[in-house]
């Protein structure tokens, strides 16, 4: 079983494995105060996974704990860790023979120093597990932008269907509240009409303003 931190083309292996390996999985809630009635909690999605664990680079070989030879530096391998720390990409962190192979972030990264154990150096890294921060849209969102179109934020123009009997001046009583604005139907249905705004006809489509 081998760990393994990879950012593109840069590929390092912890040379000691971990005894142990913490995978920390929680949901978010938020919690209202209703008056007289106290607490409730809500929940909400699942939250980032933690993964943290422990070891430390050796300064010379042993077979009976290093998993390859020869083992790196430990300060070249602390550098390489405090890249990835900076790194504003997500890294790849695998375990051989197990099912994590999953896109992180190394967002923490503890140095310990021995006294007695000169040139070793141990560590402790935390790592977030990264995910695309795309949302799914729903419903007709969804649909709308599946079929590349936008919603129309414009208002449909109101028509009238023209009756038996009627006149602009009663259909603007009736539509628009005012015999008077008979002239604004006329001038948005000039077209329709012709010139003499008292010949319409049954059956037209008259705009209203």
């Amino acid at each position: 079983m081998e760990f393994t931190l990879k950012d593109g083309t840069t590929s390092f292996r912890f040379p000691v494995k971990p005894e142990e390996l913490t995978i920390s999985r929680s949901k978010g809630y938020e919690t209202i105060n209703m008056l007289e009635y106290g607490e409730f909690d809500f929940a909400q999605g699942e939250k980032v996974k933690e993964i943290t664990f422990s070891s430390f680079f050796p300064k010379e070989y042993d077979a009976s704990y290093c998993m390859y030879e020869p083992v790196p530096d430990p300060r070249v391998a602390m550098n390489i860790l405090n890249t990835f720390l900076v790194s504003k990409k997500p890294l790849r962190f695998i375990i051989s023979n197990t099912g994590v192979n999953v896109p992180v972030y190394l967002i923490s990264h503890n140095t310990t120093f021995r006294g007695g154990e000169s040139g070793d150096i141990y560590f402790d890294i935390t790592l977030r597990t990264w995910r695309d921060s795309k949302v799914e849209k729903v419903g007709a969102a969804a649909s709308a932008s599946k079929s590349g179109s936008r919603t129309d934020l414009k208002k449909s123009s109101k028509t009238y269907t023209v009756k038996s009997g009627d006149s602009l001046s009663k259909i603007a009583k009736l539509e628009l509240g005012s015999s008077s604005k008979w002239n604004e139907i006329y001038k948005l249905n000039v077209k329709t009409i012709g010139s003499d705004p008292n010949r319409i006809k049954p059956g037209q489509k008259l705009v209203m303003p």
